[in-house]
């Protein structure tokens, strides 16, 4: 693709390549819907949330992270697709 391997449009490409699919969250509040709502509202699956310029995974109701970020706001999720 002749770009960094960090670059969005390489690395979203490798996601779809692998099944995963680009949903946007709503924005009705941005300000109070945080990673660790996401993982309550959904707790079964393969996702990666996309927080500003920050990527966190999220597999079966859990984050993972190199810092706590359950109080960031999601913008939009990767879900992996059986």
């Amino acid at each position: 693709m002749f770009d960094m391997p960090s670059s969005n449009r390489v690395w979203e490409k490798y996601l779809y390549d692998q099944g995963f699919r680009r949903t946007l969250l709503p924005d009705t509040c941005p300000d109070c819907y945080t990673v660790r709502d996401f993982c309550y509202d959904y707790p079964r699956g393969k996702y990666l949330l996309a927080i500003g310029t920050h990527v966190v995974a999220v597999e079966n109701g859990d984050y993972f992270d190199t810092w706590d970020s359950g109080d960031e706001i999601p913008l939009f999720y990767w879900r992996k697709e059986n």
